[in-house]
């Protein structure tokens, strides 16, 4: 056990060493500054998250108001918080780091989640979305078509939508993901349970996750029948998504 004294002259050191920090006025005013141009960096994600929302929103409007069939369940967003570009920063190896840099690196700051019934309605959405005149796909991950080793299925976008300022027009990346309901289900369960265990997850459960993705891609299939059969629709023959392109999202 350190000594009482011992710890008192340590945390006395410390305070002589605060109390010989000064905080200029032009400290103050850089610091600020720096806050006032992150916030305006984050606002331009907002901003381009918003015009994927209001373009979803059209879509999901025009189905249930013109068509007997709404593919859209539900649509969430986010915009990753500072400690989480911070976070990526570091796991991407970006040394010294400008906005400019950051905007290169790092294209899903700013993300929307469509979820659907159907797979089928998956690529339909996806299709309409990217098909619009002023939406550039620049990245597209087909994890339904191919999914990651542990089951895990979407179809992911990045894309580039503009947004008006009043200094002129700007490019903003967002990540679009497509999914099913199901497959929401299960992510949303995967993610609580690594969460739990610290990216530790005992072997055992992986293997069961694995074992519901396949359950999950099944239900999948046959509610989609189930809903052919009843409604008399007929398979959808959509265009596949363009290959994906090897980045670093």
């Amino acid at each position: 056990m350190m000594p009482i004294h011992s710890g008192f002259r340590s945390r006395t050191c410390n305070v002589d060493l605060m109390t010989t920090l000064q905080v200029t006025e032009d400290s103050i005013r850089k610091t600020r500054e720096l806050r006032d141009e992150f916030q305006r960096f984050l606002r331009e994600y907002e901003f381009g998250m918003r015009e994927v929302e209001t373009k979803i929103s059209i879509l999901r409007d025009e189905f249930t108001h013109d068509h007997a069939y709404n593919p859209i369940e539900h649509v969430k967003s986010r915009l990753k918080t500072p400690d989480s570009i911070v976070e990526k920063i570091a796991r991407k190896g970006i040394d010294e780091p400008d906005f400019d840099r950051i905007r290169s690196e790092i294209t899903d700051i700013a993300g929307v989640r469509v979820t659907c019934s159907f797979v089928a309605d998956v690529y339909q959405l996806f299709d309409l979305l990217t098909q619009q005149d002023d939406v550039t796909v620049r990245v597209v991950k087909d994890y339904i078509a191919q999914p990651k080793e542990n089951g895990y299925k979407s179809l992911h976008a990045i894309i580039e939508v503009p947004v008006f300022l009043s200094t002129g027009a700007l490019a903003v990346p967002v990540e679009v993901q497509f999914r099913t309901i199901a497959m929401d289900f299960w992510a949303s369960l995967e993610h609580k349970i690594y969460y739990k265990f610290s990216n530790q997850v005992p072997s055992h459960l992986v293997d069961s996750l694995t074992d519901a993705a396949a359950a999950a891609a099944e239900l999948d299939t046959r509610m989609e029948r189930l809903h052919r059969e009843a409604h008399g629709v007929p398979r959808r023959q959509l265009a596949p998504p363009p290959p994906p392109r090897v980045v670093g999202v």
